[in-house]
Parts: structure tokens; C-alpha cells; sequence
């Protein structure tokens, strides 16, 4: 006993798994952190073993994704796998996200976790392109086409920039080797980063549905590991529903069809996890505005971390926040609505709009309370601490 106890992995486990205390209120929704580990897991096995039959290579790439279908034992169900667990797992981020962004996970002393959480986000959403180019479908490689001709707005070095990431003057076998290694590599680096978003969140212990920083708290091994895995189960439920009845739901019809550099897709359609940010860059008439739109609409993310003033940090008590929170998530489902409509005025003015709302709800949650409009309308401290002596949580 003496010797594990010395031993340094051992303490890790039993200070982070076994040892670990959470708030005795938390509900289902402090969840998703657990299943997107899960999940980041499952698109990791499942990415080696296709890793081991894919050919990076722009002629045959596409070929031996349907060999790796057709004629790799098991090949079928980790293809699929792969390919929605993607989905699911975006699905779940998202969810993690706008929880966070409800009950103010971002302020201080969070404020670095939350850091470490948005880059976790940007990187998913690199890794997440550079797999969906490998299979060189026709809407894949129109994507790659498109999105890293967007580079072309830095200023001297674009089309440089845009052809070294090619390796050529098109996208071609090289720039598919390139995107191969590094969709290989940076699940393992989005692993790494991660463990560290885990271990700093234990660092200050994790929050909770009214935000207090004193509360009773129970062993997380004993309670909260138990509900996380019956939300896995639920989310499982989903996913399988795509795995064995409706596999390529998800999927574009035209990426079931090998890429043809000489015929353009009439509409290029992106995965449906970068619809809202699709239909921001398309919305606006200025390229270079554009892209810097859709680069802000993910950095912005950080700016929550900034805000150290508030008082009352959950909107469990802060109706008029509750309202824009709803209409911010519907702001999401219209902007995601536009990306798969063809380009028209109307999608056009409707995702002008969209992204306005977007930023402003921003910018409303990162303004010091003292110049937001809507502060006197919010609950005060004493009617806060009020109604804690009259709310009850159940453990389960």
C-alpha cells in the first residue's frame, strides 16, 4: 500500500478521481464535460484504426475510404463511428458552452479554465475541417478550396500563405498528406490540453447552479460519476440511433461523390457544427470583413473571461438575461438555419442580422455591469440571498 501511495500517478488518481469533492447541488447539465471526454476518446480509437487503411494520397484517398467501407472487417461500423461521433461531439461542446456562458463558469477564479476551454474549441474546430477534407469528396474539396483561400487577406504573404499550405497551386495529394498529419496529431494535442482544463477546474473546484463558492460538497466518485454515466447512456441512445438507422443523415450528399476540380458544386454546404459561423462569413459583402467576423465570432469567446464584477453570476435569478440567453440560442438555430439555404437578399439580410444579434449579446455580457442598460432590472443581492433559504436540491 505504501508503495502506491509514493507513486505519482497513483496520487493524481486519487487526488482527482477518488479524493474529489463537488457542490452537492449540481445537476445533469454539469455533465457534458464527462461525455465529451468519452467522446474525444471514441474519435480517437476509432481515427487510428481508419488511420491504418486511409491513403493520403488526392487519387486514391476517396477509394480507400470506401475499401476501408467495403472490404476491412469491421471497417463500416468505425468509418461511421468516426463520422457521427464528430457531430455528437460538437453537439455536446456546444451544449458544455452555452451552460457555461448560463451560469457564469467564465469569472474569476474560473476565468483560466475557461480560457483553456475555448482553445480546446478552436482546435476542434481545426481538427474537425482538416478530417472532413481527407475524404475527398466533392464538397470537401470545395471546402478546402474555399476555406483556406481566405487566407489571401493577409496583407503581402496571402497567396503565398495559400500556396504553401497547398504545396502546390491547388489543392492536391500533397496538401492532403499535410492535413492527414496533422488531423492525426491534433487529437492527441486537444487530449493534452484537455487534462489540463480538467485538472485546473479541480484546482478551484467546479461551479454550480447558484454560483456560490462555499457549499456543501460530496465526493465525486460516490454521487456525480454515477448521474454522469446515465447521461452518457442517454447521449449514447442518440448517437446509435444515427449509427444503425440513419448513418449518412448527417452527411452531405455530393461528399458520396469524388471531387471534381473542374465542376463546381452549386451550393457549398459545410458540416452543420460550422453552419453559424458559414453563415456569418457569407452574409457580408466585404471579404476581408467577413473573414475577420468569423475569426472574432470564436476569439470573442475569450473576452467573458475578463469580467470579474459580478455580484450575482448565475441567471437563475436574472430573468431579463434569461430572455436574451433564449434569444441568443435562437440567433444560433437561425444562423444555422441560413448556412443551408442557397444565397439570396433575404438569407443575406437575415444572416446580417444574426450576426448582429450575435455580437451584441457579446458585447452585453462583457460590459461592467455599472454601464449595462438592463442592470436595474436585474435581481439585487438581498433578494438573492433571499430566496437560497427557500430553494431545496435533491442529491439525485
Amino acid at each position: 500500500m505504501r508503495y502506491y501511495l509514493n507513486n505519482s500517478v497513483y496520487k493524481l488518481y486519487y487526488k482527482e478521481i477518488i479524493e474529489y469533492k463537488s457542490p452537492i447541488n449540481l445537476n445533469y447539465t454539469w455533465n457534458f464535460g464527462f461525455i465529451a471526454a468519452f467522446l474525444l476518446l471514441i474519435q480517437i480509437i476509432t481515427g487510428i484504426f481508419l488511420a491504418m487503411n486511409f491513403v493520403g494520397s488526392g487519387d486514391l484517398a476517396f477509394f480507400s475510404l470506401e475499401h476501408i467501407t467495403r472490404d476491412v472487417p469491421y471497417g463500416w461500423i468505425i468509418k461511421i463511428i468516426h463520422a457521427n461521433g464528430a457531430s455528437i461531439f460538437f453537439l455536446v461542446i456546444y451544449l458544455h458552452i452555452l451552460r457555461g456562458i448560463y451560469n457564469a463558469s467564465y469569472i474569476a477564479p474560473r476565468n483560466y479554465t475557461w480560457r483553456l476551454g475555448v482553445s480546446l474549441f478552436f482546435l476542434m474546430i481545426l481538427t474537425a475541417f482538416l478530417g472532413y477534407v481527407l475524404p475527398m469528396g466533392q464538397m470537401s474539396f470545395w471546402a478546402a478550396t474555399v476555406i483556406t483561400n481566405l487566407l489571401t487577406i493577409v496583407p503581402y504573404i496571402g497567396n503565398d500563405l495559400v500556396h504553401t499550405i497547398w504545396g502546390s497551386f491547388a489543392v492536391s495529394t500533397v496538401t492532403l498528406t499535410r492535413f492527414f498529419i496533422l488531423h492525426f496529431i491534433f487529437p492527441f494535442v486537444l487530449g493534452a490540453i484537455a487534462i489540463l482544463h480538467l485538472l485546473s477546474l479541480h484546482e478551484i473546484l467546479s461551479n454550480n447552479p447558484l454560483s456560490l463558492d462555499h457549499f456543501e460538497k460530496r465526493r465525486f466518485l460516490s454521487i456525480f460519476l454515477i448521474k454522469d454515466f446515465l447521461s452518457l447512456f442517454i447521449i449514447l441512445e442518440f448517437f446509435f440511433y444515427f449509427i444503425f438507422f440513419n448513418p449518412n443523415y448527417l452527411g452531405h450528399p455530393d461528399n458520396f461523390i469524388q471531387a471534381n476540380p473542374l465542376q463546381t458544386p452549386p451550393h457549398i454546404v459545410p458540416e452543420w457544427y460550422f453552419l453559424i459561423f458559414y453563415s456569418m462569413l457569407r452574409s457580408i459583402p466585404n471579404k476581408t470583413l467577413g473573414i475577420l467576423c468569423l475569426i472574432f465570432s470564436i476569439f470573442c469567446l475569450y473576452f467573458f473571461s475578463i469580467i470579474t464584477d459580478i455580484q450575482i453570476k448565475s441567471m437563475l435569478y436574472k430573468p431579463i438575461d434569461i430572455i436574451i440567453f433564449g434569444f441568443f440560442i435562437i440567433t444560433c438555430l437561425d444562423l444555422a438555419t441560413i448556412g443551408v439555404e442557397s444565397v439570396n437578399q433575404q438569407t443575406i439580410l437575415d444572416g446580417q442580422l444574426g450576426t448582429l444579434n450575435y455580437f451584441l449579446f457579446i458585447l452585453i455580457n462583457i460590459l461592467p455591469r455599472e454601464y449595462q442598460l438592463l442592470n436595474f432590472l436585474q435581481y439585487n443581492k438581498y433578494m438573492y440571498k433571499k430566496k437560497l433559504k427557500i430553494i431545496k436540491y435533491d442529491i439525485i
